[in-house]
């Protein structure tokens, strides 16, 4: 059993977590206001696996554990390249969130705003360009965030669903790399 907790606690250890944002509301009852609180958490390994959560409790600590917990239930894995970017541009949207996430070259850094920068930094990217469009709700722009990433995808993932092998995949790249073709021009 206390092996099982130290595996457990080992392997918490190993995901960065980011409170995104907390909203207080209150409940009128018959002697005054009663709060509570709801808190957005980002948590990641910052090698590729990420995952949010929402919690709500009485108390902020609380309501903060609850929502890493959720995070750490639904993670998902997004391939990065060279372990610093994504493999292409992608866009993601919730409601009315709609989210631009563009591969950088090496020294770019996180250019993006709030909700966006933290899933970003936890999910272990550290050069890209995003943009939010529309709704500027911390909860839908994670969600829409989310939903880019999902639809990230590796060569090699290509490569499978294809049939083909990865190299073949590559060089068919550069026969069409679009800078190379201007540059012959």
């Amino acid at each position: 059993m206390a092996r099982d907790r130290d595996h457990r606690e080992e392997r918490d250890s190993e995901f960065v977590d980011k409170l995104v944002h907390i909203n207080r509301v209150a409940k009128v009852v018959k002697g005054g206001k009663r709060f509570g609180f709801a808190a957005l958490v980002v948590v990641g390994d910052q090698k590729g696996r990420v995952g949010f959560g929402h919690g709500k409790a009485r108390e902020v600590p609380e309501a903060i554990r609850k929502a890493t917990e959720a995070a750490k239930r639904g993670l998902i894995r997004v391939p990065l390249r060279e372990g610093r970017t994504l493999h292409h541009d992608v866009s993601g949207r919730h409601g009315a969130g709609k989210v631009h996430v563009r591969a950088a070259p090496p020294g770019t850094g996180i250019i993006a705003g709030g909700p966006m920068r933290a899933v970003f930094e936890t999910v272990g990217i550290q050069d890209v360009v995003a943009k939010s469009l529309g709704s500027s709700n911390p909860y839908n722009m994670v969600r829409a965030t989310f939903d880019a990433l999902k639809h990230e995808d590796s060569p090699r993932g290509v490569a499978s669903r294809r049939g083909i092998k990865v190299s073949t995949l590559q060089a068919r790249r550069k026969d069409v790399d679009p800078e190379a073709a201007a540059a012959e021009a």
